[in-house]
């Protein structure tokens, strides 16, 4: 059992030197930014954006809530919000990160969490829900039949979802005559602001209040962004390192590759912080980035994951390190991939996925294949299916690209058979049909892409897509993957 102290204001005179702390006096810091979904994506990223920013302007204190679980701010109320971010390179570097003022579990505290929504020193929220935390039906549009929205409809003062925080938080701004707010998406979905938008409002309606339906057009902007960097789960295999680097405990390390990209379309609501001076990019269209980061870096990542899962490998160090499985990546990305996008100017789309395999071989980051395999039901829309889509109409081969989408659906199967934990909001539906899966390929296939809330019906109906998946399950099933990765 350690006994090193509590990583906490009061003991970063302790700190080891060479590790990196706050630049800035933590005292005179106020909250101006709330964010839902501290996990550890944020805390690699955006929350060191604003430390960053906090060197030079006090104002961009963060509020961090949890809409579900207490384990963040269990974890790091005790630390005073620090807590170290490790950057994994060829020289690893140590920083500890200052910008979380205030840690709170929304069920916990949901009348702190609505005063920082309406604080009118808050000129920024920013969410890293994952594509489920968004309540969307397929189509991209708030489901107004999912249970959290159900329960956010009746009981508004009381919200489930993060949308309806949101529009709890703006009713309250509204009434308060509170300034303009950025809402900022930072999960990997298309068009991600204007979807956000669109769902804040269309919940704001749904209960009635079609005054402040109205005020949203005005009161907040959804700007849409891309973010990107690697960012591998905490382990205690991490945080012993943390420990014996700095010399302190810390609950929960993050860590993430030296590599961080964040793109903001330039739509802020006035009064938000000065982001390009903390090294955000700021743009009039963000699809160029977004589409290029979640087909090239998501869609590879994902199709590294069933394949690699398949083949017994455990992280994408070890999928790069499998001549045949990188070279699929690389066609992939290459041949079938990159014709589909459509570059902003100056964006190098060879020069982008030579960077991504190189990070991708990163030595100093064991990502593991299970991890980004989680929630494949609400992923595969976003980094596959909309490539395949263009690829198909444009009439191009589809036979690579669906070779990743027949290894997710023999991911589930495998699952299933092994009697696995399945992590995904459709984990019940699937592990069912995983259970149910025979011997015909054809059969099991039909069974999973007849899943509206994944394949869309026109795509699944496309016999070239049909057949595809089909003929790279059935080698798939047969365990003949090296003829799928030799495509």
């Amino acid at each position: 059992m350690s006994h090193a102290p509590r990583l906490s204001d009061q003991h970063l005179s302790l700190i080891a030197e060479g590790v990196e702390i706050p630049a800035y006096d933590r005292t005179a810091v106020s909250i101006g930014v709330v964010h839902l979904g501290p996990g550890a994506f944020h805390r690699a990223h955006q929350a060191d954006v604003f430390d960053r920013l906090l060197a030079a302007d006090s104002r961009w204190g963060v509020c961090a809530v949890s809409l579900k679980s207490a384990g963040v701010r269990d974890a790091l109320t005790p630390q005073d919000g620090l807590y170290t971010l490790v950057e994994l390179d060829r020289e690893v570097r140590f920083r500890v990160i200052g910008a979380l003022k205030q840690v709170l579990a929304a069920p916990q505290a949901p009348d702190e969490v609505l005063a920082a929504l309406a604080s009118p020193k808050v000129a920024v929220v920013t969410l890293t829900v994952t594509e489920k935390g968004y309540c969307l039906t397929g189509a991209g549009q708030l489901d107004l039949a999912h249970p959290d929205i159900v329960h956010d409809i009746g009981r508004p003062e009381v919200p489930e979802s993060a949308i309806g925080w949101l529009v709890a938080g703006l009713r309250l701004r509204h009434t308060a005559g509170a300034p303009p707010v950025s809402v900022i998406s930072c999960d990997n979905l298309t068009d991600n602001g204007r979807k956000l938008g669109a769902a804040v409002k269309a919940l704001a309606a749904a209960q009635g209040d079609d005054a402040l339906a109205a005020w949203i057009e005005t009161g907040a902007a959804f700007p849409n962004t891309m973010v990107d960097s690697i960012t591998p789960a905490t382990d205690d295999a991490l945080r012993a390192r943390v420990e014996d680097r700095i010399g302190l405990q810390d609950a929960w390390p993050i860590q993430r590759e030296a590599f961080t990209q964040w793109v903001i379309e330039d739509r802020l609501a006035p009064g938000a912080p000065d982001f390009a001076s903390a090294g955000v990019t700021l743009t009039s269209d963000v699809r160029p980035f977004e589409q290029a980061k979640l087909r090239l870096l998501n869609g590879a990542h994902s199709s590294l994951a069933y394949l690699g899962c398949l083949a017994g490998l455990e992280t994408v160090g070890d999928a790069m390190a499998d001549a045949a499985l990188a070279g699929f990546a690389g066609r992939l990305m290459r041949e079938d991939i990159a014709p589909t996008l459509t570059p902003a100017p100056g964006q190098d789309i060879p020069a982008y996925i030579d960077a991504l395999l190189a990070r991708f071989r990163n030595p100093a980051i064991r990502h593991k294949l299970s991890q980004i395999a989680w929630d494949g039901s609400m992923k595969l829309p976003f980094r596959l299916l909309g490539t395949i889509t263009d690829a198909l109409a444009a009439g191009r081969s589809i036979e690579r690209l669906c070779a990743p989408v027949a290894a997710w659906i023999g991911f589930v199967v495998d699952r299933a058979r092994k009697g696995e934990a399945l992590t995904d909001p459709m984990a019940e539906t699937l592990l069912a049909l995983g259970r149910t899966a025979g011997d015909d390929a054809a059969t099991t296939v039909d069974q999973f892409l007849a899943l509206k809330s994944v394949f869309p019906p026109a795509l699944a109906a496309a016999p070239a897509f049909r057949e595809a998946v089909i003929k790279a399950y059935a080698a798939l099933a047969k365990g003949e993957i090296a003829a799928v990765l030799a495509i």
